[in-house]
C-alpha cells in the first residue's frame, strides 16, 4: 500500500499539467452578490468554538460589500472590532471586548468531491487574528468525528511556524510573522483525534511563506482537490500554485469522515489557542492582542468544480423524506429507514443505561435496557447523516413500548442545531394511546405536539429519543420506531407526486435568532406574500415579492 500511495504522489507531483487537466466542469459558483446560501453565525459558542476564542460573532460584522481597488466587484465581508457592551458576552455571561464574522453554509450548500476554490483577502494580523476558510462534515457526529478541513489558515503561533520554515519560501531563521506563513488542515477522529498539520519530524507539512511580500492586504488563491482517495492542498499566489503539503493526503480506513459531504465556513476569529494569544478566561495563558482594529477580511467568491471525475453539490436541506419512515424497525413496511450500525447509531447517554432481557416485539431487534443507579437515563437513535421529514408535519411519530407503568418518561427529538423537545408520558396514565398493562403497547405522537415551536424538521439529527429525569428503577425496551403520515413527494419513496402548491420549507435557523432566512417554493414563477406572525398570533412581518 505504501509504495502504491508513494507512486501516485510522485504522478501528482512531478506532472502538474496533467493533474490541472483533470478539472471539470464548474458544479457551483457564488460570486458574493448576496448571503442567500449561508447562514450568519453569532455568539462565542461553547468556551470561544472549543478553542478560547475571544470573539463573539455578530451579525452586523457580516456584509456583502464592494472590493477596495476592484471596481464592479462584490465579495463577502467580514469586519473584526474591538467593541464590547450588551451581550457580547461569552457563555458564563463574562464580557467580551471583541466582536467579529462567521458565515456557514450549513443546510444551504455541501459538498463532496471536487476542486474547491476560493479568494480570500486578510488584513494585518499583527497578533490575535485567526482568519480562516473551512468545512465540517455534514454528519450528525460531534467534532472531531464528522471531520474538518481548513483549507486556507493564518494567525498560527510562532513555535508552529517555525517547525517548518526550512521549506517552501522559508528561511529557517524562525523570524517568520503571522502575515507572512499560511497553511491547510484535515482533522478526522474516529480513532482518536488525527491532525495531518501535526507534523513533529517536519516531512510532510509544508505552510507556504512569503517574506518579501506578506499575505495580508492582497488576495490569494486556496484550492483543496477532493475526490474518494485524497485531498491536496495549494495556494497561489501571484500566479504560482504551491502544494501546502509533501504529497496529497491519501485516506487510510481511519479517515472515513474526510470521504462524506462537508459545508463550508469563513472567519476571522481573534485569539485563542491557535495563536500565541491568551485563551478565554485566561489572561495569563498568552499574549494580548495587537491586531488594529477594526479591520476587514474580503472573500471573493467560491468556485466548485469536477475533480478526477468526482464532485456533488447539494443546495438546500436533504431530500425530504415521505410516506412511513423508519427508525428502527425490521418488518413495518417503510419508504425508507435508517439501518443502526450503518446510517444511524444507537446511543445511551453518560452510561445511565445496561443491556436488559426483554425481547423484541417484532423481528430480531430491540431498545432493551436496564437502569443503572445515575439518577435519570437518556439516549436515542441519532441518523449519520440529516434527516429531513418535514413532510411529516400533519403525521405522527408511533413506537412500541415495555414500560413499567410507575415510570415517568418523556419522548423527544433533537435537530441538527440543538434545539430539543419533548412529549410527557406521566406515571399511571394512558397517553397518546398508551396503554401501559405489563404487555407491550403503541402510542402515537402527533408530530405538531413533538416538533414544538423549536424544531427544524429538515434537519432532525435524533429522529427519537427517550429520556427520564426521576430516577425511578426499571426495564423496559422499545421496538417498531417509525414516522408515519408523510406527504409523498415525487422522486421520494414510492415516486408518487404531489399535487402543486406552495411549500414552505422553514426557517434557517430555527427558532429565530436576531435574523432568519425564510425559505419556500412556489408552484410556478408569479406573484408571492409571505406574513410572518409571532406565537400569539400578531403579524410582525410581511413580504411581497415576484418569485422565479
Amino acid at each position: 500500500m505504501r509504495k502504491s500511495a508513494i507512486a501516485t504522489v510522485a504522478l501528482l507531483l512531478l506532472s502538474h499539467a496533467p493533474a490541472r487537466a483533470q478539472v471539470g466542469p464548474v458544479l457551483y459558483e457564488d460570486q458574493f452578490n448576496t448571503l442567500d446560501h449561508w447562514l450568519k453565525v453569532t455568539g462565542n459558542g461553547d468556551w470561544g468554538w472549543g478553542n478560547g476564542e475571544l470573539e463573539f460573532y455578530k451579525n452586523e460584522n457580516v456584509d456583502i460589500a464592494d472590493v477596495p481597488g476592484e471596481p464592479g466587484n462584490k465579495a463577502l465581508r467580514i469586519i473584526a472590532k474591538r467593541e464590547s457592551g450588551p451581550g457580547i458576552v461569552d457563555q458564563w455571561g463574562n464580557a467580551l471586548n471583541f466582536t467579529s464574522g462567521k458565515v456557514s453554509s450549513k443546510s444551504f450548500l455541501s459538498v463532496k468531491y471536487g476542486m474547491i476554490e476560493t479568494r480570500v483577502r486578510v488584513p494585518d494580523l499583527n497578533l490575535g487574528g485567526w482568519p480562516a476558510f473551512w468545512m465540517l462534515g455534514t454528519s450528525n457526529y460531534t467534532w472531531p468525528d464528522c471531520g474538518e478541513v481548513d483549507f486556507m489558515e493564518m494567525g498560527g503561533a510562532q513555535a508552529f511556524r517555525n517547525a517548518h520554515d526550512s521549506h517552501n519560501g522559508g528561511n529557517g531563521l524562525h523570524n517568520s510573522t503571522v502575515n507572512q506563513m499560511v497553511g491547510a488542515n484535515a482533522i478526522y477522529g474516529s480513532n482518536g483525534v488525527v491532525s495531518i498539520a501535526s507534523d513533529p519530524t517536519d516531512t510532510f507539512n509544508r505552510p507556504y511563506y512569503n517574506y518579501a511580500k506578506p499575505l495580508n492586504g492582497r488576495f490569494l488563491i486556496y484550492r483543496v482537490y477532493w475526490d474518494d482517495t485524497s485531498m491536496r492542498f495549494t495556494v497561489t499566489d501571484e500566479g504560482v500554485e504551491r502544494d501546502l503539503y509533501t504529497h496529497p493526503f491519501v485516506f487510510g480506513a481511519d479517515a472515513e469522515e474526510l470521504k462524506q459531504p462537508m459545508f463550508l465556513l469563513a472567519n476571522l476569529a481573534i485569539g485563542g489557542a491557535f495563536t500565541d494569544c491568551y485563551r478565554l478566561g485566561d489572561p495569563a495563558s498568552g499574549l494580548p492582542v495587537t491586531m488594529a482594529t477594526p479591520d476587514t477580511m474580503y472573500v471573493d467568491y467560491v468556485r466548485v468544480s469536477q475533480w478526477n471525475g468526482k464532485g456533488e453539490v447539494t443546495l438546500g436541506p436533504p431530500t425530504p423524506q415521505g410516506g412511513v419512515f423508519g427508525v428502527f424497525t425490521d418488518n413495518t413496511p417503510t419508504n425508507a429507514s435508517l439501518q443502526a450500525g450503518s446510517t444511524s447509531q444507537v446511543y445511551v447517554w453518560s452510561n445511565t443505561l445496561v443491556p436488559g432481557t426483554i425481547a423484541p416485539f417484532e423481528g430480531a431487534n430491540a431498545l432493551s435496557y436496564k437502569t443503572n443507579a445515575q439518577g435519570w437515563f437518556g439516549g436515542g437513535v441519532l441518523s449519520v447523516q440529516p434527516v429531513n421529514l418535514f413532510n411529516f408535519g400533519t403525521g405522527s411519530l408511533k413506537f412500541r413500548v415495555k414500560m413499567p407503568a410507575n415510570v415517568t418518561f418523556k419522548i423527544g427529538v433533537i435537530d441538527t442545531w440543538g434545539n430539543q423537545n419533548y412529549v410527557d408520558f406521566p406515571a399511571g396514565q394512558t397517553k397518546y394511546g398508551l396503554v401501559r398493562n405489563g404487555q407491550w403497547g403503541q402510542a402515537s405522537i402527533p408530530v405538531s405536539d413533538l416538533r414544538g415551536l423549536a424544531i427544524d424538521l429538515r434537519m432532525l439529527s435524533y429522529e427519537f429519543v427517550m429520556l427520564e429525569t426521576n430516577g425511578t428503577a426499571a426495564e423496559f425496551a422499545f421496538d417498531d420506531i417509525y414516522w408515519d403520515g408523510g406527504t409523498v413527494v415525487a422522486g421520494v419513496g414510492d415516486g408518487a407526486s404531489t399535487t402543486k402548491h406552495a411549500v414552505l420549507l422553514g426557517n434557517s435557523p430555527n427558532p429565530f435568532r436576531s435574523s432568519t432566512a425564510l425559505r419556500f417554493e412556489l408552484p410556478a414563477a408569479g406573484p408571492y406574500e409571505l406574513d410572518v406572525f409571532d406565537v400569539a398570533g400578531k403579524r410582525v412581518s410581511h413580504f411581497r415579492g415576484i418569485g422565479q
